[in-house]
Parts: C-alpha cells; structure tokens; sequence
C-alpha cells in the first residue's frame, strides 16, 4: 500500500484536487480530517458531478462531491480479501484504515500496487472477467449496461435502469428499499 497517499481536506476546492491528480499523475484522493478518512474522490466523480453539471470548480469543495461510504479495509487483512472487497465494490482502490486505533488512515491499496506484488493474480483477475462476461451474455442475452451511477458518480461495469436513472448494484438496492418503505 501507499503509507502516504495524497490526500486533502473536506474543504479543498475540487479545482485543487484536480490539479493534484494531474500533477500526481493520480486518479484519485482521499478525503482525511484530523488523520480519519472522511471520504474519496475519484477522476470520474470530478468530471461526472462538477464539470458535467457546469458547478464552479473554485468555489464546490472536496466534501460536497466526495464519495462517503467508502469501501476499506484494515491493515492486516491479506491481499486476497483486499481484492474480494474490491471486486464486490467495484473499486481500484482501497483506503486502509486501523480500526483498532481509531479508524485512522493509514495508507491507500490499489489494484496496480496487488499486482505489483503478486503479478500472478492478474491472471486470476482476467480469468474471472472472462468467466463472469460469458455468464452474462448466456443469462441476459446481450452486453449489461456499463457507465456511471447516477446517484454515487462511481464507474460500474453494471448498472441497472430504475426510474430513468442509471444505478449500481448497492444504490439500486437502497432506492427500491426506500420506495418500498414508502408503500410503492
């Protein structure tokens, strides 16, 4: 893991995210207020919920956009269930928080740095891709719907269509409880 990921303050303007993506050559930030992670903020949550939507890039901060229920893990969890909460996620990274100290951020795990260390799990990886898009071409009869959710702004290889939005699993699942709840 990255012991020091780059990270930067609920009230950082995305303007300023941006730039440090850029000059990081990253592709996403953790959100951490007094050594806690607060929240994380991806490439696509910039571009999807503010330059999309035309919002001031000066004047909208980190923690108006930022993504709250964030996947992590602790420290000494192994790799293998680093990637199974990424795969069940649908991430490429994973902010490593101890919950025994406090739930403090401790550093970043991404997908790159798994295969960095153990190169034979791409393989593994790419088996698995291969296996699951055959298992829904032979169940859906044609290619799921790829994109962004409409309500998180995270990347999903599949989304479900709910009352004209476009949502990933977990926000599909929230939203038909809601309406549920509501006697719908």
């Amino acid at each position: 893991m990255t012991r020091k990921p780059i990270a930067v303050s609920p009230q950082t303007s995305v303007k300023e995210c941006a730039i440090l993506m850029r000059d990081n050559n990253i592709s996403s930030l953790v959100v951490k207020e007094n050594d806690k992670l607060r929240g994380h903020i991806t490439d696509d949550v910039l571009i999807r919920q503010v330059v999309a939507k035309g919002l001031d890039v000066d004047a909208v901060t980190a923690e108006k956009v930022m993504l709250v229920e964030v996947p992590t893990i602790e420290p000494k969890k192994d790799l293998y269930e680093a990637l199974i909460v990424m795969r069940d996620n649908e991430t490429r990274q994973l902010p490593v928080v101890d919950a025994e100290n406090g739930n403090k951020l401790v550093g970043l795990l991404t997908l790159k740095d798994i295969l960095k260390i153990q190169p034979q799990l791409f393989d593994l990886l790419v088996d698995k891709i291969v296996l699951r898009e055959e298992e829904q071409k032979l169940t859906s009869g044609r290619y799921p719907l790829e994109g962004t959710c409409d309500n998180c702004g995270q990347y999903f290889p599949k989304l479900y269509e709910l009352e004209g939005d476009f949502l990933c699993t977990k926000c599909s699942s929230s939203r038909k409880k809601f309406v549920s709840t509501l006697g719908f």
